[in-house]
């Protein structure tokens, strides 16, 4: 399905009963709508409409130039307009990586719209900010994201079909390539990587409080958010909350783990 919105077209994947109780998924760097194939069966079979949002970036019509227009709040901007468009009033979110990041700031901004938030890979904005300003091992971290924001990102990460995107989700297996394949559309990987661009602390510093329902699942094989950030999302939820931790699971958790993943998210849900 195609949503016309904010001068933009976005790819929807609408999928599951089609009165069950919606969920708004979010995906992140460098999937897109298909990081969830593996958890769907799972939410369709517990009764779950299921909308899997392809964001700016990735949707062909809409990869605006400009790396400003991939500051949070745009994204942000996207999901309540897609929501909007398709008549849901509020949604069960489940958000991994970037989509996370989407998820937390539609929770604090917007809590109306979101019944549930089930974020997966990436904490709460404050959280990983203060982990950012006061923990090394969390800058070391992040240190691929000066490769990412720089003018060789495309060329590096095109380079050999894709060797360094299918390298860094060699933990998924085969799908790693169908991830690097699709980068190589124009525009794509740009779009992709002005996410990277566009983000900055001030951005991650902005998110308030969060008052709706929160499981945050981490995995403690992930090279991207250490314990202490995982920890510390506690700090900025005031509503029920749950910390699952992953044992042996890497970054790619809706491939990885979907099963597991689907588990938790039912059981936030409700369902």
């Amino acid at each position: 399905m195609e949503i016309k919105t904010r001068g933009l077209a976005f790819d929807v994947s609408v999928s599951g009963p089609e009165d069950g109780p919606p969920v708004l998924l979010l995906h992140g760097f460098p999937q897109d709508h298909r990081e969830w194939d593996l958890v769907l069966p799972r939410l369709h079979g517990a009764g779950l409409r299921t909308y899997a949002l392809d964001q700016r970036g990735y949707s062909p019509g809409a990869r605006p130039d400009a790396v400003a227009d991939y500051r949070l709040r745009e994204p942000e901007a996207d999901a309540v307009a897609v929501l909007d468009a398709l008549g849901l009033e509020q949604v069960h979110v489940i958000g991994h990586d970037w989509g996370a990041q989407v998820a937390w700031m539609l929770a604090a901004h917007h809590p109306d719209r979101v019944r549930t938030l089930t974020a997966v890979s990436v904490p709460h904005p404050r959280a990983i900010s203060v982990a950012l300003r006061n923990q090394p091992s969390q800058r070391l971290r992040f240190a691929y994201m000066t490769v990412f924001r720089s003018r060789f990102a495309e060329r590096l990460l095109l380079a050999r079909d894709g060797a360094v995107l299918r390298g860094m989700m060699r933990d998924i297996g085969p799908r790693a390539a169908m991830y690097a394949r699709a980068m190589a559309e124009p525009g794509r990987l740009t779009g992709a990587l002005n996410w990277y661009r566009a983000l900055s602390r001030g951005q991650l510093a902005d998110v308030g409080t969060i008052t709706v329902p929160t499981t945050y699942v981490w995995s403690d094989g992930d090279p991207v958010v250490g314990r202490s950030a995982a920890l510390a999302t506690r700090t900025w939820v005031e509503a029920d909350y749950r910390l699952v931790v992953l044992r042996g699971i890497s970054h790619w958790v809706p491939e990885e783990a979907p099963q597991a993943l689907a588990e938790v998210a039912l059981a936030r849900i409700g369902v």
